[in-house]
């Protein structure tokens, strides 16, 4: 990795790309240090410090914002509201036929899917900036601060107003910004930014791990969770590179004198099919009881049974329940992400079959059974890669956003991953010796 980096600095062109994204990310990082007008930041920082940043039900977005959630600055949704869009877009597309019409029309749909995207991710960050300054006023973003009443001093509908606006501005700039790294950077801008976000709490949650351990002031800690990490990242890259290659022969014909095909090729089917979205899925519907409990103010038994149980996340029923919800997820969304009747029926339109099994029917079932074997194992994994906070919190005293978690480390791998391949493809365009050996 470091070696196609070395390589991607001594191409000009590149080097250019690759110094265009890093002022890209600075200006994100600057953006997300900047407080909303309306916010006494002195008071915000008193009660991160008291209740600890990345805790609580907010910690998954205020991973994904790099902090800037609990801070309540320019970027504080961060790309979240897109990553949000992003999904529902995709969901809708098995859904409605227009959609996916759109879908199949190529280059031309899809810019136009991405225009819906880009509408329904302004609409969500007002809805989730309004939510933001609601939680905040009302004192639930720090319930166990002194302060956490006097984070937002003035009530007035105007400053409300204010906030919403700004924070919906800081969304559409960070989605602008993700969209200039894909266009004149290198990898996909918005994947970039959610790396970047997550990565740049990794110092601040390794030491805190550091400054309250016990052992030998603390670095007999730090230094297993170095090695846990190193361990995690090595099992993310086997399983994330670890595919089902299924054969594809396709047969000659003959148009005129000339004769086509007769080549073999393969359906790549991964084990982890489905990334990251399992996780997100599992960790944001796990956030909705609490939710309920905490703004109901209901001291009744059900309310009180949802905060002992899903409020801190290192409960049996919670670890269960997390559990279940991935492999769930996993399999829902492999279900309407890849259609084995689609992928049949385009092998038998070009004379594709796979050796052994009839083309038509008999293929798309042979298809389906191959993706259920193999996401069993992949939604498995996803589940105990996203069980390692809970671990540990019991361990280590972290927090629920251990830096070497599930959701972060399945991202992070994920984007360098790809970022690489295509940095190294570029740069094999670029220099293919292929020929003048």
């Amino acid at each position: 990795m470091l070696t196609a980096f070395a390589r991607a600095f001594k191409t000009p062109d590149l080097r250019k790309k690759l110094l265009f994204t890093l002022g890209i990310v600075l200006v994100y990082r600057l953006g997300a240090h900047v407080p909303v007008p309306g916010v006494n930041y002195s008071n915000v920082e008193a009660c991160m410090k008291q209740a600890g940043s990345g805790s609580g039900l907010f910690g998954l977005v205020n991973m994904f914002s790099g902090g800037a959630l609990l801070k309540i600055t320019l970027f504080a949704l961060g790309i979240m509201p897109y990553i949000t869009a992003s999904i529902i877009l995709q969901l809708l597309t098995v859904v409605i036929p227009r959609l996916e019409a759109l879908k199949k029309e190529g280059q031309s749909g899809q810019a136009k899917i991405t225009q819906y995207t880009r509408y329904l991710t302004v609409a969500l960050a007002i809805l989730q900036g309004t939510g933001l300054v609601a939680t905040a006023r009302s004192g639930a973003l720090f319930s166990t601060c002194t302060l956490r009443n006097e984070i937002i001093p003035d009530p007035a509908i105007f400053t409300t107003i204010t906030m919403v606006i700004v924070m919906t501005a800081g969304t559409g700039v960070v989605m602008w910004l993700g969209e200039l790294i894909t266009d004149r950077g290198i990898g996909n801008g918005m994947s970039i930014l959610m790396f970047i976000s997550i990565a740049s709490g990794f110092p601040a949650a390794l030491w805190q791990i550091k400054v309250s351990g016990k052992l030998a002031d603390g670095w007999i800690e730090f230094g297993s969770v170095i090695a846990i990490g190193l361990v995690m990242i090595a099992l993310v890259v086997f399983v994330e590179q670890a595919q089902r290659r299924i054969p594809v022969q396709y047969a000659k014909r003959m148009i005129g004198r000339r004769s086509y095909g007769g080549t073999s090729t393969y359906i790549p089917l991964k084990v982890n099919q489905a990334g990251v979205i399992p996780v997100i899925f599992a960790s944001s519907l796990l956030y909705i009881p609490a939710l309920i409990a905490q703004f109901s103010g209901s001291k009744a038994g059900w309310a009180t049974w949802l905060q002992t149980h899903f409020q801190r996340g290192d409960g049996p029923v919670y670890i269960v329940t997390y559990f279940l919800l991935i492999v769930f997820f996993a399999f829902f969304y492999v279900a309407i992400s890849f259609n084995p009747e689609e992928v049949a029926d385009n092998m038998k339109k070009y004379g594709g079959f796979i050796p052994g099994i009839r083309a038509g029917r008999p293929t798309a079932e042979y298809l389906s059974y191959v993706l259920n074997r193999i996401t069993w194992p992949g939604s498995l994994y996803l589940g105990l890669i996203a069980l390692v906070p809970t671990v540990a919190l019991v361990l280590f005293n972290a927090d629920q956003n251990f830096p070497f978690g599930g959701t972060s480390i399945l991202i992070i791998v994920g984007v360098g991953l790809e970022t690489v391949k295509q940095i190294e493809s570029q740069l094999q365009q670029r220099n293919y010796e292929g020929f003048l050996r």
